[in-house]
C-alpha cells in the first residue's frame, strides 16, 4: 500500500467506515497504473531514488513496497532490498517482478518489525505514512531496526495541497482522516488517509530519535514534459508531494540506548 495517482483535484469527504484502502481487491490494477502515470514513475519514485543516492552494497527495507517498482530500481542502483507491505496481493506481483528469492513479507507497519535491531542502512517509506494515524509506533520501530548512522526517506502527501487546492479541513492543525475516491482499472475504490500539519510530522520524526536532514519539495523528471504536457505544467507549479530525509543518529558515547 504505497502510491497514489492523479493530478487533477480529486474531491475529498469525512472518512465513513466503509471498507477502505483495500489493495488486495484491485492490486493487478492500481500495479498497471502505477507503473507507468506521471505522478508516481515520473515524478515520487525519481525523487525518492534522487535523495537515496548511491545505495550500492547497502541494506534497505522498503516499507510499504506495493507491487515492487522502488525496490527493483533500488536493486538495479546495487541495493539489498527487502519488502513489506500490509497487503497480500502486493509482495505477490512484486514477486513477480523480482524473483523467487527476494525477500518480501506481508507485515503492517502499525505493528512490530520481523527485523532485528540495525538490520538496515535504509529504509524508504514511499507514500505510506499518511495512512496511519498513529505515527509513534512505526517510527519508533524503523529506528530501531536502522544502525547508526543510517537514514529514513519518506514521502507523504504535502499537509498544504488539500488546505489549499481542494475543500479546506476546518482545522489545519489537527490531524484528521479523510477519504478520496479513486479509479482503477474502471472500478471506483475509496481510499482513506490521514491528514496532519507539517509540524505534527516533524515533531514525530524527533520524538522517535531521527534527525531531519531534507525537506524536498521536488519538480517532476523534465524528460516527461512531451509525455504529458498538461499534466507536467499543472504538477510542476502546484503542490504534489512532501519528502524526508531523516538520519538515525548513533548513541551518546556510553548511552545504554
Amino acid at each position: 500500500m504505497d502510491r497514489e495517482t492523479d493530478v487533477p483535484e480529486i474531491p475529498v469527504r469525512p472518512a465513513h467506515p466503509a471498507q477502505v484502502n483495500d489493495y488486495d481487491g484491485f492490486a493487478e490494477a492500481y500495479a498497471a497504473d502505477n507503473e507507468n502515470n506521471l505522478m508516481n514513475a515520473y515524478y515520487e519514485r525519481p525523487a525518492m531514488l534522487a535523495l537515496a543516492g548511491d545505495v550500492s552494497g547497502r541494506r534497505i527495507l522498503d516499507a510499504g513496497c506495493g507491487a515492487g517498482p522502488l525496490s527493483a530500481a533500488l536493486r538495479d542502483r546495487g541495493a539489498d532490498v527487502t519488502g513489506i507491505d500490509a497487503s497480500v496481493g502486493m509482495p505477490a506481483l512484486a514477486r513477480r517482478r523480482l524473483g523467487d528469492d527476494a525477500d518480501l513479507r506481508v507485515v503492517d507497519l502499525s505493528g512490530p518489525l520481523p527485523f532485528a535491531d540495525g538490520a538496515f542502512d535504509d529504509v524508504v517509506a514511499s507514500l505510506v505514512l499518511h495512512y496511519l494515524e498513529d505515527w509513534g509506533p512505526p517510527l519508533a520501530e524503523t529506528r530501531r531496526v536502522l544502525r547508526p548512522g543510517g537514514r529514513l526517506i519518506v514521502s507523504v502527501q504535502h499537509p498544504f495541497a488539500d488546505y489549499v487546492l481542494q475543500d479546506p479541513r476546518p482545522d489545519y492543525s489537527a490531524t484528521t482522516a479523510y477519504t478520496c475516491d479513486f479509479t482503477f482499472g474502471g472500478r471506483s475504490v475509496p481510499m482513506r488517509f490521514w491528514r496532519r500539519p507539517l509540524h505534527a510530522m516533524t515533531d514525530a520524526f524527533t520524538a522517535a530519535g531521527f534527525r531531519l536532514s531534507v525537506i524536498s519539495e521536488p519538480q517532476p523528471d523534465p524528460t516527461t514534459r512531451a509525455l504529458f504536457p498538461g499534466d507536467f505544467e499543472s504538477l510542476s507549479t502546484r503542490i504534489g508531494f512532501l519528502f524526508f530525509v531523516l538520519e538515525a543518529p548513533p548513541s551518546p558515547v556510553g548511552s545504554d540506548g
